[in-house]
């Protein structure tokens, strides 16, 4: 398979769980160019486990079967060292989800072990600029045990999704005031993708003016109900279809990568989980959502925003989760090692 519409060098782009629903979805959207740029050929690196092999040879078939003009090759494997190989980007879709009758421990125990593999392999054989996202839940600690083992990749360039929750607030913004979504721009998504995010409108407009002034009459509803269904939509779309969102999520990873490769538009910002370096009084050392502006590869924090007291204890609130997760996957760690070590 060959481009001939770009003369650009093609990137190489690890998606992992690549079979499953959301990677079945970010494949294609990649292959079309909207991960990466309209102009900029791709070479994608697909990996999953050896269960979902044949499944795996199907997207394959899929992807040279829609002929898209971008797609320069695609590498469909089970091997991580194969899968990982002068890759720039990194989408990791992969995880281990919780089952029913499963701890919360359990559950970290088994995603610390997947990312400690993927996280050295990344390490010895990706691009040594590698751009990782990780998607699998719980993200933003997932992403911080990448990057616990993967010392040699620099922390900025560990990401962690909070974009479809961004999403999702523009969305319901844009619905309530009687707008289109890209009439909308400068919400926030704060702390850890979870229900403890806080979706802030503070600093955000909607046709130009401030959102807080476009729903002067919806203040109570901008204060409990958006919140809530920000914080809960992912389970209002498992109750609606009986799975968990797939297309929303993975046309949220395209556009994460695309703003940080491709820049964030003058005066707008967006949210990412970043490895924090104490901003807004939040504990450094965590991967943390930030509203964050992108330029030449690289993300920014937006500084100097108000934070109202109400808000202040919603950021706080956030960030001792992150903590505590953060302890418990650091206490699997230390588990492993010495049932190793015996």
């Amino acid at each position: 398979m060959t481009s001939q519409c770009s003369s650009r060098k093609p990137m190489r782009v690890l998606i992992t769980g690549a079979a499953g629903q959301i990677g079945y979805a970010i494949v294609a959207m990649a292959a079309n160019g909207d991960m990466l740029g309209q102009d900029q050929p791709v070479i994608l690196h697909l990996l999953d486990i050896e269960p979902a092999k044949q499944a795996l040879q199907g997207v394959k078939m899929e992807l040279m079967d829609a002929a898209y003009p971008l797609l320069v090759d695609v590498v469909a494997t089970t091997d991580l060292q194969e899968a990982c190989s002068g890759v720039e980007v990194a989408v990791m879709v992969g995880g281990f989800p919780r089952k029913a009758g499963m701890e919360r421990k359990d559950v970290m125990a088994k995603n610390v072990s997947i990312y400690a593999s993927q996280a050295r392999a990344l390490e010895q054989h990706a691009s040594k600029d590698v751009k990782i996202l990780v998607i699998a839940n719980p993200a933003n600690t997932n992403a911080l045990m990448l990057k616990e083992h993967a010392p040699s990749i620099p922390p900025e360039n560990i990401t962690a999704m909070t974009r479809l929750d961004h999403n999702r607030a523009l969305s319901q913004i844009a619905v309530r005031a009687g707008t289109h979504v890209t009439n909308v721009s400068n919400v926030i998504i704060w702390g850890n993708h979870s229900s403890t995010q806080y979706p802030d409108v503070n600093h955000g407009t909607a046709d130009g003016r401030p959102i807080r002034q476009v729903l002067a009459a919806d203040s109570e509803w901008l204060d409990k109900e958006f919140v809530d269904v920000v914080q809960q939509r992912g389970a209002a779309v498992i109750k609606a279809r009986g799975l968990s969102s797939a297309m929303s999520a993975a046309a949220s990873a395209c556009d994460h990568v695309h703003d940080w490769l491709n820049g964030t538009a003058p005066g707008k910002w967006v949210s990412m989980g970043v490895y924090s370096d104490g901003s807004y009084g939040q504990p450094a050392g965590l991967i943390y959502s930030f509203p964050v502006t992108c330029q030449h590869g690289k993300w920014k924090i937006v500084q100097g925003l108000e934070i109202d007291e109400r808000s202040a204890a919603k950021l706080k609130a956030s960030a001792d989760e992150l903590v505590e997760e953060r302890e418990l996957a650091l206490q699997c760690i230390k588990e492993t090692a010495a049932a190793a070590a015996q």
